[in-house]
């Protein structure tokens, strides 16, 4: 295929879109546009190892953006608008400056930037991790040994930073506006189990309360956060403030550009927006008959396998060739402290959960997630083995009373 394609997004999947192009055959340019001035990286580790102090950024850059597979990259770039009937995609410089290039085919990976709280912007020690800067200039604080640090927000990124704080023997004030952590994603029961991890690990725990406001001084003309009003009356003092609650989607580009754009980019089970455009990783959005509803998973190995899917779709449309569904079971882990939690499926929090190995009460433990009985989900706190041959049984098409029976024998 000897044509242009623009990818715009430099993270996972939009990096693996590209080297999956190159790889099978396409000979035209391939332009990668990112408004993150770093070489390609890792996301996952911001949370943890980088701010632990464990690794440094070189340990994190993606083997496919070192490759020599002749990409154009443009990153410190921003897109900020594009005409699909034009075939062209405008793009703002790190200096202001504004060019318009044109594509045969466009890849659509930019991803979400973190939420902040209202009224933090230029606020010191207020922080969020989403970017390798974000992640070293927090690092920097750590360092230097807050008295206090409070994460706003208990989901997996929060929790991370909570555990990451912990490990350097910091104090940690976790606050979830929600009555448990993850409850959203994993139901009350495993909710619990998860607050239970925080709170044997130190962390000072706060649940159904969220932030009322900021408490700040300034000193040499400098706002700094001193401490957080919560709704439920009590302020914790805060050396060091960072938000953990969720992401707004980079769609803002794609206004006006006919695209269907509702929590996401609307594609159908192929990956496909509209001719000749594809989306991939945080920002697609997709209808899944495993799951029987749209689905947009923000997660690494689906960035992965979406960023190749993309590609491919892009590849089977030029040959004429019958593209393949893109329609996975999103998988995901993250470790806490010494935990590691595993989850393959998309469970709701109402579905029915059955702890079909070992004990949460040990933090040990399998469970599965069902719908009536269909399997939804397989979740793990360090059973790493079970949670992979429960996943290859889902993967299977296993029922969840079949799925049941069969972990009683593994």
């Amino acid at each position: 295929m000897n044509s242009t394609t623009v990818i715009v997004g430099a993270s996972l999947a939009g990096i693996n879109a590209a080297r999956t192009l190159r790889l099978q055959g396409q000979e035209g340019p391939i332009i990668v546009v990112d408004a993150d001035p770093e070489r390609p990286y890792d996301r996952p580790p911001l949370s943890k190892q980088m701010l632990t102090g464990e690794w440094e950024p070189e340990k994190i850059l993606l083997p496919a953006g070192k490759e020599d597979l002749g990409l154009d990259f443009r990153l410190g770039v921003r897109a900020k608008a594009v005409d699909l009937s034009a075939r062209q995609i405008t793009l703002e410089g790190s200096g202001g400056q504004m060019e318009t290039t044109a594509f045969d085919s466009l890849v659509i990976a930019s991803g979400a930037s973190a939420r902040r709280l209202p009224d933090s912007a230029g606020i010191a020690g207020v922080h969020v991790v989403r970017t390798l800067a974000d992640s070293l200039a927090l690092r920097e604080e750590l360092d230097a040994g807050p008295s206090r640090v409070v994460v706003v927000g208990a989901g997996f990124i929060g929790a991370e930073v909570a555990s990451s704080c912990r490990k350097r023997g910091l104090d940690v004030t976790l606050v979830e506006a929600m009555p448990l952590p993850l409850e959203r994603i994993l139901g009350a029961e495993m909710g619990r189990v998860c607050a239970q991890v925080h709170i044997e690990n130190g962390v000072d725990l706060r649940l159904g309360t969220g932030v009322l406001q900021l408490e700040t001084e300034t000193v040499d003309g400098v706002e700094k956060v001193v401490g957080v009003a919560l709704t439920d009356g009590t302020t914790v003092a805060a050396e060091v403030l960072v938000v953990g609650i969720g992401v707004s989607l980079n769609t803002e580009w794609l206004e006006g550009s006919g695209l269907t754009l509702e929590d996401g980019v609307v594609c159908d089970n192929t990956l496909l927006a509209a001719p000749g455009v594809v989306a991939a990783g945080d920002i697609a959005r997709y209808p899944s008959a495993r799951f029987g509803r749209m689905l947009r998973v923000e997660h690494w190995e689906t960035a992965i396998a979406g960023g190749e899917a993309a590609a491919l779709r892009l590849l089977a449309e030029a040959s004429g060739e019958t593209p393949a569904v893109f329609d996975p079971i999103p998988w995901f882990w993250s470790d806490q402290y010494d935990r590691k939690i595993q989850l393959a499926g998309r469970p709701m929090p109402t579905d029915q959960c059955v702890v079909v190995h070992g004990s949460t009460d040990e933090f040990r433990f399998v469970a599965l997630y069902g719908d009536g009985d269909h399997l939804t989900g397989v979740l793990g706190m360090n059973r790493p083995r079970h949670v992979v041959q429960l996943r290859a049984i889902f993967e299977e098409g296993a029922s969840f009373s079949e799925a049941c029976e069969r972990a009683a024998t593994l």
